[in-house]
């Protein structure tokens, strides 16, 4: 199956050109302070949600949300990059521009898909009929382009060009599988206060038949779900999305929205129910992830490492926003566990000396791991250890002001994230539970010049925040302030910087 593409209009390629000479602009007035070493980031203006992650001829295409022209959130283009290993990304000219009848005010977030030699963007089209932030005047459409190279896209114009009932406004984010002769399409929507997510089907990605609501929210679901995703793991349906208006509960949902899924399945009349929503990752920063099914039948995700309303200093240097590491997903116990590709390991530069990187009572700083760009494997062991704290300090400044702690707390029995000494701008703790009885605790985290990714409980759950310390902070200290128990780095690695 193939998609004929129509020549673009002559407008688009000249708002193309403009953007992507705002990006060049843009990094003339770059400061590296913040930027990450191989995390994907723009390279200049504004970041947020991954889009139309893909792999098409031989390559991982990732779009993004992008706002070239400042580092502020404002009418969204597709920003695109590519890589041939998950390492090394290569970025390319942005591929879509608002501007037509039916995206003016942004090309907001969608999916990819491989159609025959074509490479297709479902994306929404975002329009204000009246007033700019009136959202009785708010028009949101499901387009449609496609590209033969994977670089020019044409757009086609809107091929869902309403949603199914006339009360619904937000009406947003297409995700796009194939399934069998058919194309399926869910987006997420809100009626009312109430979120809900439409499925439609088409045969050729053009013409699409609404057939019913896949699932909806009852009351304490929030008022919108986000990015939804519909994957199958190990005999299982489970929807991903990032659902508006979640009320925290306890040490659960601290952040402005959330990322999260629920297992359960879908049935013969394609209704999804399933079990609670259970959150994603337990860091600071971390929305709108999505998935893709690789080549090799691994289920890879990709989400936005920060957090609408939360501090972004990098603003100050003129870009904002990263994603998160793509990720492996598994389904074991009816829960999701995410583990860091794969490939990543060959961003391994240096082994560090850990043979003495222990400590089970008081601090030990360790300057032969001193750094910014640092993959780590730690170990907890908590046998016996009821009271007091257990872990590490990172990014740790001489003069002691600035330090970013994970560590185990026994009253709590929680691991915990705290970022409040972790630099400018941001603060607080963030955790996740053990399990009951749990005698030892594996990390795997990762540390770039504004970020921490913490793997625990062999991928169960995971810690994910953007840091802002200065750029001499880089000291590395465990500590065990505890009545029993002991921390070990049992390997430790300088990292790469494969990313400008």
């Amino acid at each position: 199956m193939s998609l004929s593409m129509n020549p673009p209009s002559p407008a688009i390629p000249a708002a193309l050109e403009h953007a992507q000479h705002a990006v060049h602009e843009g990094i003339s007035r770059l400061v590296p302070d913040y930027r990450p070493g191989y995390h994907l980031a723009p390279q200049a203006g504004w970041m947020n949600d991954p889009n139309g992650v893909v792999f098409f001829r031989g390559e991982y295409h990732v779009f993004y949300q992008h706002h070239p022209f400042d580092p502020n959130w404002g009418p969204m283009y597709w920003g695109h990059a590519k890589s041939r290993d998950l390492v090394n990304w290569q970025h390319l000219p942005i591929a879509l521009a608002p501007g037509d009848a039916f995206d003016r005010h942004g090309c907001f977030s969608g999916s990819a898909v491989v159609c025959g030699d074509t490479l297709a963007l479902l994306y929404t089209g975002h329009t204000w009929l009246g007033e700019v932030g009136d959202e009785s005047a708010m028009r949101q459409v499901q387009c449609l382009a496609t590209s033969t190279d994977g670089i020019h896209f044409a757009k086609l114009g809107a091929v869902i060009d309403a949603p199914p009932d006339a009360a619904i406004v937000h009406f947003r984010d297409p995700k796009v599988w194939r399934e069998d002769d058919h194309w399926y399409l869910i987006v997420g929507a809100r009626l009312s206060d109430r979120p809900c997510v439409p499925l439609y089907r088409s045969s050729d990605l053009r013409h699409w038949e609404f057939l019913d609501y896949l699932c909806s929210g009852d009351e304490g679901d929030g008022y919108m779900w986000e990015c939804p995703d519909l994957l199958r793991l190990n005999g299982r349906d489970v929807l991903l999305y990032s659902p508006q208006g979640m009320q925290p509960d306890g040490f659960a949902r601290l952040n402005r929205f959330h990322t999260g899924y629920r297992v359960g399945r879908v049935d013969d009349a394609r209704h999804f129910s399933g079990g609670p929503f259970i959150e994603l990752d337990n860091g600071h920063d971390f929305y709108a992830a999505q998935t893709l099914l690789a080549a090799d039948g691994r289920r890879l995700l990709w989400a936005w490492l920060d957090m609408w309303e939360s501090p972004m200093p990098s603003k100050a240097h003129h870009w904002c926003g990263m994603l998160g590491l793509p990720r492996e997903l598994e389904l074991r116990d009816e829960r999701l566990h995410s583990f860091p590709a794969r490939e990543l390991t060959a961003l391994r530069q240096q082994a560090l000396p850990v043979e003495t990187a222990t400590c089970s009572d008081g601090h030990r700083r360790l300057p032969e791991l001193a750094g910014d760009l640092l993959e780590l494997e730690v170990r907890l062991d908590l046998a016996g250890c009821s009271q007091g704290r257990l872990g590490l300090a990172l990014r740790c400044s001489e003069d002691g002001a600035e330090q970013t702690l994970l560590y185990y707390d026994a009253r709590l029995h929680r691991l915990v994230l705290d970022r409040d000494r972790s630099g400018a701008g941001v603060d607080g703790q963030r955790s996740a539970a053990l399990v009951p009885g749990q005698q030892w605790l594996e990390l795997r985290l990762f540390l770039d010049r504004s970020s921490i990714e913490v793997f625990a409980a062999d991928g169960r759950f995971s810690l994910s925040s953007r840091l802002y310390p200065r750029p001499d902070s880089l000291g590395v200290r465990l500590f065990a302030e505890a009545d029993d128990g002991r921390v070990t780095i049992r390997r430790a690695w300088r990292l790469a910087a494969q990313i400008a």
